[in-house]
């Protein structure tokens, strides 16, 4: 995202919840569950196998290892506006006012501070670098060099304020989904599509047709910058609207990388935009909440594929049979 020097940048407000390791997981979930797209997590296990292996770690905040609180930090980010206070009040009726029933204290404290887009959009580039994500796909920030090797494929990225970097589990698992199931001429829609990150990296698979849908305007607009920067606007199409409000047509596959709720929610309508035997992956979803999406993808008339599980996020292919 990029902001001109004479336009005043958005004021967000960041949310910052101090946890345990424990419990980050659930916090992770309930914090995506109120509509929060992204988050930014600090976790001391990450420092420890950072000193224990650094050579597999490509770079990693010195400030980190100064932290000295020894539990989880997760932030989040919510745009000034006249519904902030409702859900700042939501975050702490979820997190500090239920208690955790492994030791029954809160799953957290909840304190909320002032924030500046442009200092946040660039606070943050500072932790992201190149990665390598299944077969040949490597993902780079728009601002870092790299020297491309072999048939790798390089997706060039900036996802300012929108999801989807590649980094976190449910994005890999799309990806490297992704890279199975396209083919030549492939008809894809990206439900929820965050940055754009899977539909250029669909396009850069073959995928001759791609639509990428979001509500968010945020999302929309990392979206078509990111396709632009990719090259791939020829073929990737980006609409404004809520799942599939405004897609008519099929698709060969079908790629939605959200919330268990959710995909269980749209799992009817799913089949009537895939074509005959078309393909549906599907993540987002935590690991306790895996049974309840396959059943109700078998109950409106799927077959199960395959179940990838990374880190407690699951992905799920399915087919309509």
């Amino acid at each position: 995202m990029r902001l001109k020097k004479d336009v005043k940048a958005m004021k967000w407000s960041e949310v910052q919840i101090k946890t345990t390791t424990e419990a980050e997981e659930l916090v992770a979930n309930i914090m995506y569950e109120l509509g929060v797209t992204g988050l930014a997590i600090e976790d001391p296990n990450d420092i420890l196998a950072f000193q224990q292996s650094e050579e597999d770690w490509d770079f990693i905040d010195p400030e980190l290892i100064k932290q000295d609180y020894e539990g989880v930090i997760i932030k989040a980010y919510f745009p000034e506006n006249e519904n902030l206070l409702d859900k700042i009040e939501l975050v702490k009726d979820n997190i500090e006012r239920i208690p955790y029933k492994e030791n029954g204290k809160s799953l957290g404290q909840v304190t909320v501070s002032e924030v500046y887009e442009k200092d946040w959009a660039e606070a943050w580039k500072k932790y992201y670098k190149p990665i390598k994500i299944g077969e040949k796909i490597v993902v780079k920030p728009a601002w870092e060099g790299y020297e491309q090797k072999g048939n790798e494929i390089v997706i060039e990225l900036d996802p300012g304020m929108a999801f989807g970097t590649g980094t976190h589990e449910t994005t890999t698992l799309c990806i490297e989904a992704l890279e199975r199931y396209v083919k030549e001429d492939s008809i894809v829609y990206d439900i929820g599509c965050g940055s754009g990150i899977l539909s250029i990296i669909a396009a850069k698979l073959g995928a001759k047709d791609i639509v990428a849908v979001d509500l968010d305007d945020l999302c929309i607009k990392a979206s078509n910058e990111n396709i632009r920067l990719n090259k791939v606007e020829d073929r990737v199409k980006v609409r404004k609207g809520d799942l599939f409000d405004n897609i008519s047509g099929k698709a060969d596959i079908i790629v939605s990388n959200i919330i268990a709720e959710v995909i269980m929610d749209m799992a009817e309508d799913i089949k009537k935009y895939l074509t005959d035997h078309g393909i549906f992956i599907a993540s987002g979803i935590i690991d306790e909440k895996t049974e309840r999406v396959k059943e109700r993808l078998i109950h409106c008339g799927f077959k199960i594929l395959e179940i990838k599980v990374m880190n407690n996020w699951v992905l799920i292919v399915a087919t309509k049979e």
